[in-house]
């Protein structure tokens, strides 16, 4: 696992972009940023600064460094990583669970446990994960204004050492309801990390290499999967006599993340907006970027500051009423609702059901889920590695589209099974194309996109949205989907091709491209549909070139300036 992970960081170093022509402050490109706005005619009066119209190039062209691989690495280990495990996690240790409950009841109340109460107490194990990531959600606004981005991620470890007690104990303290609990703090945990995990990720990484850095949240989450089925194996953990230790494992990923994230810094973003640590921001801003002289990100951050109208974090209540970012509400509401109803949560609660169905034998069951998280993980590096390149918008559309086709294909599959032979493998084929088309994309995208589209105020509130969204979703789908299967049979699919279907059209003709672009110019990007006065890009270039000019008496400085952020 050791040798896994340092190969999928080594990949991920050597096929980092390190320079985007979007970022070049000479390209031509139609996606620069605002400040290239009637850039010529102020050029032929103002003097050149060749140091400085040099740093938007240098910037561009400078890798990632160790300081922010580590805290896209680190931040995600204890965070999506044990979202993840999570998913697949129960799939392996089912029939020992429910051997213990019975077990259990039996001791206390001297008869055998019921067939209904078994099935209500196993329903309660798998739901109450997504109750607890719910909890998670609601909170996690209040907590980031009190501790910060990386406080919070801090903090939040505190849940998963405590779920991991909880979980690996009960059976030895003969007491169920430890599991349940455990399991309902595992999710809060959950909970707050996929809101305080991408909204760190997005504010500490340059502009040019946002989504890339960002794809870590979904490429930790499939890793943890990964991870879940294979310490689930009978020759290592998914034994009788071991199964506890499978959730005490929880607490190392959290224990790894509480001994290096301390030593990194905070999001500069949210240091200088919302603390007014200006010194603070500057060391941040120097020690993920790896160089001295960061005045051009500092400035950017001041510009979207003045050009905000409310400096404040507002409310989920005021988010909701403010027409400004009306339509970038309900496009992360739609992507996140259908990140969790595309029916790929489906698939991992009850992949071991639906392979026995399509004929594979009992004894190779788990072998053969261990390969759906591997194209899984598989996938998910793909992704993060031309994120960058391709932009979000495409890889959401390709992945939902192509998610409707193989759910549409395994649909037919189902239904020929009994008559061919072969027919299974084909099945099985599908199964693994859904999960690569939906990690494509839709698997980390929607969560980048909730910190893209909204603005420092909007943030915190946003994610508060997303994350009920996501997780009231999770909670339908594990809650409903036994009911839809027993009702439409093979036909159960076809639910999922609808939604991503609907996803896909929805993207096409409401989500800009967001790749490279600033903050400002995102939101700018829905003032049309928003039916709100699109700002003149003058007058932020204005209130930048005088402050500028008063204090250095440069003025080609400022305009030739292109932010990395």
């Amino acid at each position: 696992m050791v040798s896994f992970l340092i190969t999928c960081l080594q990949l991920v170093w050597l096929w980092s972009p390190q320079k985007n022509p979007d970022c070049d402050p000479d390209s031509e490109s139609p996606e620069r940023g605002r400040s290239d706005f009637k850039m010529d005619k102020p050029q032929k009066d103002a003097p050149t600064d060749h140091k400085m119209s040099n740093s938007g190039k240098d910037s561009a062209k400078q890798p990632v460094t160790a300081c922010l691989l580590s805290a896209a690495f680190f931040g995600a280990l204890g965070s999506s990583f044990l979202y993840g495990y999570n998913l697949s996690v129960v799939n392996a240790p089912a029939l020992y669970i429910k051997a213990f409950f019975n077990k259990t009841w039996v001791e206390r109340y001297g008869e055998p446990l019921g067939a209904e109460t078994a099935t209500l107490l196993w329903s309660i194990i798998v739901s109450i994960f997504a109750i607890g990531g719910l909890f998670g959600a609601l909170s996690v606004s209040f907590i980031i204004k009190v501790l910060g981005r990386k406080g919070t991620l801090l903090l939040n470890n505190s849940f998963a050492v405590i779920a991991a007690l909880l979980l690996s104990l009960g059976e030895r303290a003969k007491s169920f309801e430890m599991l349940i609990i455990g399991r309902l703090i595992i999710g809060v945990d959950s909970g707050i990390a996929l809101s305080a995990l991408p909204m760190y990720l997005g504010e500490i990484s340059p502009r040019h290499m946002r989504g890339f850095i960002g794809q870590f949240n979904s490429i930790l989450i499939c890793l943890g999967v990964f991870t879940g089925q294979v310490l689930g194996l009978p020759e290592l953990l998914g034994q009788e006599s071991r199964w506890n230790y499978l959730f005490a494992f929880l607490a190392l990923p959290a224990l790894l993340q509480l001994s290096v994230l301390p030593f990194l810094p905070e999001s500069p973003r949210f240091l200088l907006m919302e603390r007014r640590d200006e010194a603070g921001a500057e060391r941040a801003f120097q020690r993920f970027l790896g160089k001295t002289d960061v005045s051009q990100e500092l400035e950017e951050v001041h510009a979207e500051t003045r050009a905000q109208d409310n400096l404040h974090t507002v409310s989920v209540l005021q988010l909701l009423r403010s027409p400004a970012v009306r339509w970038q509400l309900i496009t992360i509401i739609i992507t996140m609702a259908c990140y969790q109803l595309c029916g790929l949560n489906a698939i991992w609660y009850y992949t071991n059901g639906i392979l026995r169905e399509a004929g594979f034998a009992e004894n190779i069951l788990p072998y053969i889920t261990l390969s759906t998280g591997a194209i899984e993980t598989l996938a998910a590096i793909i992704s993060g590695l031309v994120i960058e390149r391709i932009g979000r918008k495409p890889l959401l559309i390709f992945g939902f589209s192509a998610m409707a086709v193989f759910f549409s294909l395994l649909t037919v599959f189902l239904n020929f099974q009994d008559s061919v032979t072969w027919m299974p493998y084909l099945s099985f084929i599908c199964i693994l194309a859904v999960i690569a088309s939906f990690c494509s994309g839709p698997g980390g995208i929607p969560f980048v996109l909730t910190g893209e589209l909204f603005e420092q105020s909007y943030r915190p509130a946003a994610f508060m949205i997303a994350g009920t969204v996501n997780w009231l979703s999770n909670f339908a789908v594990g809650l409903l989907f036994p009911f839809i299967q027993e009702t439409l049979q093979s036909f159960a699919f076809l639910v999922f091709v609808v939604v991503c279907t609907l996803g896909s059209i929805y993207l096409y003709f409401v989500l800009p491209e967001t790749k490279n672009k600033t903050f400002m110019d995102i939101s700018q990007s829905f003032a049309k549909i928003n039916k709100i006065p699109i700002p003149a890009p003058t007058q932020e270039m204005e209130l930048v070139l005088s402050t500028k000019t008063d204090v250095n008496g440069k003025v080609q400085d400022v305009i030739k300036m292109e932010s990395s952020f």
